[in-house]
């Protein structure tokens, strides 16, 4: 009798604590990072993590849709350069220090058709530990600026 108390009151607590649906949490997309924004507009942005995911980024796509992005995370803080070399569409580059702060923003970088490697490179002025790419013109629309903070995890 004790023991089928001690069960009735333990699965009542459980069922008490709201969780993942119910608690409006979103079942992880592997390799979607969810980045919330100041205003509350949330990027669902593809990672690169790997050496080859960072070279290759979003090169070769024709299109981005408005609420995605990829973010760019590297193993320590620098001003990492990019480039515009085989991208087909324009995009926002954005540079985010270890704190998730917008350190540099480089909007709407046209694309790149030479051939060689002589596109022009971007680069911010201080060290950042991640890069997020925005179709062409996001970052003015959310207002993002050199300062904003931005919520997000990266596995």
């Amino acid at each position: 009798m004790q023991r089928a108390r001690s069960l009735t009151l333990f699965f009542a607590l459980l069922l008490s604590f709201p969780c993942g649906a119910q608690a409006g949490i979103d079942p992880a997309t592997p390799g979607l990072v969810q980045i919330t924004l100041p205003g509350g507009a949330i990027i669902q942005a593809e990672l690169a993590d790997t050496p080859e995911k960072r070279a290759t980024g979003l090169m070769y796509r024709d299109h981005l849709d408005a609420d995605r992005g990829m973010l760019f995370t590297f193993p320590q803080a620098q001003a990492w350069v990019f480039w515009m070399k085989n991208t087909k569409i324009p995009l926002d580059l954005i540079w985010i220090n270890e704190k998730k702060q917008i350190i540099h923003v480089e909007q709407n970088v046209p694309i790149c058709t030479k051939t060689d490697d002589s596109c022009p490179q971007y680069r911010p002025n201080e060290d950042a530990l991640y890069v997020l790419e925005l179709p062409g013109g996001r970052a003015e629309g959310l207002k993002l600026q050199r300062g904003s903070k931005l919520q997000f995890r990266v596995p």
